[in-house]
């Protein structure tokens, strides 16, 4: 794929009146989630919104990347803060055409659920509404009960921002209109991501499906010492190392809040074939704050079949 030609294309903006008919019309039809981060998070204006995710993504650099994209890593901060890097996952996809994303991230509330999704049949953001896969939901649930003897937990008007905060780069980034599959996950244990991952390849190999982990990296350490843990997290996932990657925060040497999302992410996208990471982006909060004291730390990568 050349990015050097796809680098001049521009993305026209939605008018407001079409983003906002366009989820009236489908909220007559559909159960839809209300965003409980526009205008926190990020813009609730669709044309501010519209034009600081292209602008996240028009500004990041990549590599001609030669292969497949099976899955992206990008963090879940809002924009202000992690959209510079996420913009680098998201130039990798640009223009990409999946049926099906299955974005999955920690939930950041208790639960006593293993791994939750939503009990809604659509998400909602100033861009427009995107409609959750229920026959994708329902084959991963009746695979995880039959391999872990419990399913997901649906539940309903969650505040969980770690998927959410991805959507609407999903709905810059893809040119055709997809729906998703959110999995957040509470019980992190690799044995039960193994499981999910291979249930993930499964949903790959049977079509056009592209997966998301959504996670931050360390939390609240000088700038210095997070750069180190950090950097640990990010070549366990430049090796394609989910057992790496436990073993790093185990030992203390690294962490991420979406340590569970990696884990499954890596192993169903080596299931299907991905032997190479591109587009590694590296920033921390405070970057953006000026405040190197106490930062969070933010990668994104892409996972490719060659």
């Amino acid at each position: 794929m050349n990015f050097a030609l796809k680098a001049s294309r521009s993305v026209s903006i939605p008018p407001p009146d079409l983003c906002y008919n366009r989820s009236q019309t489908m909220s007559k039809i559909l159960d839809i989630r209300p965003s409980p981060l526009a205008g926190r998070w990020y813009p609730a204006d669709p044309i501010k919104l519209a034009e600081s995710v292209d602008g996240y993504i028009n500004a990041a650099h990549i590599p001609d990347i030669k292969g497949e994209v099976l899955a992206l890593i990008s963090p879940h901060a809002g924009h202000l803060y992690s959209g510079p890097v996420a913009g680098y996952a998201f130039r990798a996809i640009q223009g990409k055409h999946p049926k099906l994303v299955v974005i999955l991230s920690p939930f950041h509330q208790y639960h006593s659920g293993d791994i939750l999704t939503t009990d809604h049949q659509a998400y909602q953001t100033p861009l427009g509404t995107i409609k959750v896969d229920e026959d994708s939901l329902q084959l991963v649930n009746l695979a995880l009960q039959e391999k872990t003897g419990q399913g997901l937990t649906k539940i309903r008007a969650d505040g969980e921002h770690a998927v959410e905060i991805l959507l609407p780069f999903f709905q810059r980034a893809l040119p055709d209109d997809f729906q998703i599959l959110p999995l957040m996950i509470r019980r992190q244990d690799p044995d039960l991501m193994e499981i999910l991952g291979d249930i993930l390849a499964d949903l790959i190999k049977s079509g056009e499906v592209l997966l998301a982990a959504s996670t931050d990296l360390s939390h609240f350490h000088p700038a210095a010492e997070a750069q180190k843990l950090d950097q640990t997290i990010i070549q366990h996932i430049k090796t394609l190392d989910p057992e790496g990657l436990y073993k790093a925060q185990n030992s203390g040497k690294g962490s991420a809040c979406g340590l569970g999302a990696l884990a499954a992410v890596i192993r169903a996208a080596k299931e299907c074939g991905a032997d190479s990471v591109y587009s590694s982006n590296y920033a921390h909060s405070g970057d953006i704050t000026g405040d190197s004291n106490s930062v969070v730390g933010y990668t994104s990568a892409v996972l490719v079949r060659d």
